[in-house]
């Protein structure tokens, strides 16, 4: 039987912009609410860039966890591919080290770049400083951790929720 492929679920973005740190939320959460085979890799990638990429390059599969811009209804959950990646803040945001896009051209040129794909919610303020999620987006998180759990069982790998009360503390700006 074939080893499972190594999967990075990669949440990126800037906390302290509210919606623009969603990703970084809810891998976070995903952290804290379940367990992974030991194929999966959960990584608060923040704003680093180029910095990401040696977990980058361990993975086969790379899962981005992103505020998206395209236009939709705020709270919109998208899941992107190939040329659409760039719609995704963490592949055109300034504010980070480098765009993932610049990334995974580095990775490519080295020989080892990872199937990408990111799931994204469209965000409702990604320009204020806030350390809170808006209230829409807030509510979105639940929907979106199942998506990335669905991407991450077709890609191979699985999870198991932990017991209630089995996670120490937990993010204040979440909802539980």
């Amino acid at each position: 039987m074939a080893e499972p492929q190594p999967i990075l679920v990669l949440g990126v973005g800037n906390i302290l912009y509210t919606d623009e740190g969603l990703g970084v939320r809810i891998v976070d959460q995903m952290m804290q609410d379940y367990d992974f085979s030991d194929n999966v890799t959960l990584m608060d990638g923040g704003t680093l860039g180029t910095k990401l990429m040696d977990p980058i390059q361990q993975s086969d599969l790379l899962i981005v966890v992103d505020a998206v811009l395209v236009g939709d209804e705020p709270g919109s959950v998208y899941r992107l591919t190939g040329e659409d990646l760039r719609k995704s803040l963490g592949f055109i945001n300034s504010m980070h080290d480098t765009d993932l896009v610049d990334t995974l051209i580095l990775c490519d040129l080295t020989g080892k770049r990872p199937d990408a794909v990111v799931i994204g919610v469209e965000p409702v303020d990604y320009q204020s400083m806030g350390v809170e999620l808006s209230p829409d987006i807030a509510k979105r998180i639940p929907a979106v951790i199942d998506i990335v759990l669905k991407e991450i069982e077709q890609a191979g790998g699985s999870w198991t929720r932990k017991a209630p009360g089995a996670a120490e503390g937990g993010d204040p700006t979440l909802p539980s």
